[in-house]
């Protein structure tokens, strides 16, 4: 298994870009999502786009292929829904073992197919783990700001899920991202602990926030500041934001994260802001001058794309970042 440590002294390593982005090129209906298997269930599926990867494999299989050869290093599992939680909109929480488990294993069969063929890049995989779509230290409700639609320790429970069928299924990183309640990935970075400790192995981690507006805060209410020093007490490989704004809105707050940090830096942002129809119009070619003035100021070690980005869009990026040094990492104590 190659070192990632050594890599990420050696070069900038590129994420890939947006599963959804790609998905909805395939336009896909009802009964695709259904497939064989869930042909009889009593709920709709259209829109759960995990379940692609129990019914629609070779499609997904597909997304990571174009991803590779756009140049990613990094490949991220389909499962940013796969936790009990957010599969409870459609009644799946039983099937979530087998969504990062056949998730994870898709990916990693086409990692391990472009490593073969070029041994000196090789591929990783990462397991992707979303915020879910509940909130642990914010109330729904604002008549009841005591009020909690979900506890840390029914988090935790469902992150170890996770967790483990993402690590039996092949993933090589757990990437806990998008991350607006820094409480919530508090409890998934709290059973990725528990599972390494019960398995006596040492996994990376990468943790990536969302800044969720002009404020410059996550939607929690953190700074950039206080959110790395709110998960620094747990080892990490390295530490960014993605998704909800563009490349260059993102740049002051690497800018904080790049001083301030041990870890490597990360960073996919959207393709710009959604246009009123919630599309990305950002060219690949906008995006990478955008992504420009992260490498010029040597503030990223991995780099990628989240919403509306594209195959083309990592082309465009993995080109320009190869001209340029990673940022100096003083110390990872982490590799695979």
């Amino acid at each position: 298994m190659a070192n990632i440590q050594k890599i990420l002294k050696e070069r900038i390593l590129i994420l890939d870009g947006a599963m959804g982005t790609m998905l909805q090129r395939y336009k896909f209906e009802e009964a695709d999502f259904r497939g064989e298997r869930f042909k009889e269930w009593e709920h709709p599926l259209q829109g759960n786009n995990d379940l692609l990867s129990l019914t629609q494999p070779e499609a997904i299989a597909e997304v990571h292929r174009k991803y590779c050869a756009a140049g990613a290093d990094i490949l991220e599992t389909n499962t940013f829904s796969s936790t009990t939680i957010a599969m409870a909109d459609y009644y799946m929480e039983e099937l979530v073992y087998d969504l990062n488990f056949e998730s994870a294993r898709i990916a990693k069969s086409v990692a391990d197919e472009f490593t073969a063929k070029e041994p000196l890049k090789p591929r990783f995989v990462a397991g992707s783990i979303g915020p879910t779509n509940k909130t642990a230290s914010m109330s729904p409700d604002v008549n009841d700001p005591g009020f909690r639609a979900i506890s840390f320790e029914e988090l935790r429970v469902a992150y170890k899920q996770q967790v483990e069928a993402l690590l039996d299924g092949g993933a090589d990183i757990l990437l806990v991202e998008t991350i607006f309640d820094t409480l919530n990935a508090k409890a998934a970075l709290f059973a990725i602990e528990e599972v390494k400790e019960e398995r006596s192995i040492d996994v990376p981690i990468m943790v990536s926030g969302t800044i969720t507006d002009a404020s410059g805060r996550t939607l929690s209410g953190q700074t950039a500041e206080a959110f790395l020093i709110s998960i620094s007490h747990i080892p990490v490989l390295s530490v960014g934001f993605n998704c909800a704004l563009g490349a260059d809105q993102l740049v002051p707050h690497l800018e904080v994260l790049s001083k301030r940090t041990d870890y490597a830096v990360s960073a996919h942002p959207n393709a710009g802001l959604p246009n009123a129809f919630g599309e990305y119009d950002e060219t690949p070619e906008q995006m990478a001058e955008q992504i420009k003035e992260y490498v010029e100021k040597g503030l990223v070690n991995i780099v990628g794309g989240c919403c509306g980005t594209t195959p083309e869009h990592i082309t465009a990026i993995a080109q320009l970042v190869k001209e340029y040094k990673p940022r100096t990492i003083k110390k990872i104590s982490i590799s695979v």
